[in-house]
């Protein structure tokens, strides 16, 4: 795989003029564009941003990167990062620029967005049976002989209507048969259900089969021991079916594939190594969320020595009771399908609830946080806060914006 974007179209990202469509930015920005704004390298605060701003940290995202690069070069992986997380194009570009192999993607609309941007290679991590999909993606294939993608397949019934929707295609679609865990998301739940769907994709005349996949985080993403053994005895149930399936491949480097945020070292560990001949096997991870990390979910359950790059800040609008103040940021601001923010410079305080556009942050000492104070907060689970913000400032370590990030949701 050589994935890689087109600069033109990332560099047409620095010309959109600054203005109302993007919440949290300085009135005195609108009209110019992100390129002539970051060029001034302007203090976050210096021109005073209108109600809560969405930012990344520079210093965060470089260490990150660098981190899990050499990381997936120890363990012998390769990465196809969750383009889910952020569907940020300039952000994607800095993950394949760190080594990155493909992007992962879980819809068809989003593989979409990463094509408009020139992706090459896409990890369609979900089972497409939608037929204007399927019929888009036959077409792009077609026309393009550089661009590759594998799609999943977890049922006969799905690859039916996969080969029905494509017939007439040049290419074939690439599928790895997912393999489920009980409890948890899609995939086949049995040995014979593995076996039966990888009979019917190598029997099709519009897929080929080239690989086994799964996602070892789907029933919870708990780190104790029992938690551990569950995801370990998965992956293994993903090794053995790549042996068992091995006559049935059409490739020579069988792709095996898994991998969330929270156990990549199980992953590592369970389907890299040795694996009997004639099998050659490429080890993808998928995660997501190590770009940025966070400051709940993945700062609990990550086994990487990662840093916490994405802050959004709020001011104090209301003291309305002693311990109480009230700050202008809610759910439709920043993630709490994983946890509450955390106020980051006032220790011991915590969230206790949000409203649409309100925080609640409960207080130890009476003069903390008086209205107007801009108070940063950091996020438990970066996809859901990345999804309500179409524009996001990099900052580097003096707060100065140095760069716009524009996500496509």
């Amino acid at each position: 795989m050589n994935a890689q974007l087109h600069g033109e179209a990332l560099a047409a990202l620095g010309h959109e003029p600054l203005d109302w469509r993007f919440k949290g930015l300085p009135a005195s920005w609108s009209g110019r564009t992100a390129a002539q704004v970051s060029s001034l390298h302007p203090a976050l605060f210096g021109d005073g941003p209108s109600g809560p701003v969405c930012v990344l940290a520079e210093s965060a995202l470089v260490h990150n990167l660098t981190s899990m690069a050499a990381w997936c070069a120890e363990r012998g992986v390769e990465l196809a990062p969750h383009g889910k997380t952020h569907m940020a194009p300039q952000l994607l570009a800095r993950q394949f620029a760190a080594g990155a192999c493909a992007v992962t993607a879980a819809t068809v609309n989003q593989v979409r967005v990463f094509r408009a941007f020139g992706v090459s290679d896409v990890v369609l991590a979900n089972e497409v049976v939608d037929l204007g999909g399927l019929a888009w993606l036959a077409a792009e294939l077609d026309a393009d002989p550089g661009f590759h993608a594998v799609c999943w397949a977890d049922s006969v019934a799905g690859v039916e209507l996969m080969t029905a929707a494509l017939a007439g295609a040049r290419r074939r679609v690439d599928v790895c048969v997912e393999v489920g865990m009980a409890g948890g998301r899609s995939g086949c739940r049995t040995d014979a259900e593995i076996d039966e769907v990888a009979r019917a994709v190598a029997a099709s005349p519009a897929l080929r089969l080239v690989g086994i996949a799964g996602y070892e985080a789907s029933a919870g993403q708990e780190v104790s021991p029992e938690a551990t053994e569950r995801v370990r005895a998965y992956l293994r149930g993903l090794r053995a079916a790549t042996i068992r399936l091995a006559g049935l491949f059409e490739t020579d480097a069988v792709i095996v594939s898994a991998g969330g945020s929270t156990y990549p070292d199980l992953v590592a560990d369970e389907l890299t190594g040795d694996w009997p001949a004639p099998l050659s096997v490429r080890t993808i991870l998928r995660s997501g969320c190590y770009l940025t990390h966070d400051h709940g979910l993945y700062a609990r359950t990550s086994p990487l020595q990662l840093q916490s790059a994405l802050q959004v800040w709020a001011q104090v609008v209301s003291r309305p009771e002693p311990g109480l103040a009230l700050v202008t940021m809610g759910r439709r601001d920043v993630s709490f399908d994983a946890g509450l923010p955390v106020p980051l410079s006032l220790p011991g305080c915590s969230v206790v609830k949000l409203d649409d556009q309100h925080a609640y942050v409960q207080l130890t000492e009476p003069d903390q946080a008086p209205v107007g104070a801009w108070l940063p907060f950091g996020i438990s689970h970066p996809c859901t806060t990345f999804d309500k913000w179409q524009l996001i400032l990099v900052l580097n370590d003096e707060h100065r914006v140095i760069e716009f990030v524009r996500t496509f949701f």
